[in-house]
């Protein structure tokens, strides 16, 4: 196991892992909503979900672009970075 994971590249590693951390927090809210039972407490355990989504996919982009600065140009980053910003317009307008 530990030399399958000393395989797998560090940023990579760090993406998934927030991606997991991500996946289980949204299956715990899953959980807490079936356990309270109650519509007013779901919305309010969704509306947390609303936060810690795009927290989680601007955090997972910023690692991944991060560590692909030395390879792309700064207008190729301007144009991704323009096109996440967009995505979050999108979702939220």
């Amino acid at each position: 196991m530990k030399r399958w994971l000393s395989m797998i590249d560090s940023t990579v590693l760090s993406m998934a892992g927030l991606r997991l951390l991500s996946a289980t927090i949204e299956l715990t809210a899953a959980i807490m909503m079936l356990s309270f039972n109650d519509v007013k407490k779901a919305v309010v355990v969704n509306a947390l979900l609303a936060i810690v989504g795009p927290i989680i996919f601007i955090v997972t982009m910023t690692i991944g672009l991060l560590s692909m600065t030395d390879e792309l140009s700064f207008s190729k980053l301007f144009w991704i970075g323009l096109g996440v910003a967009l995505i979050l317009f999108g979702v939220y307008k």
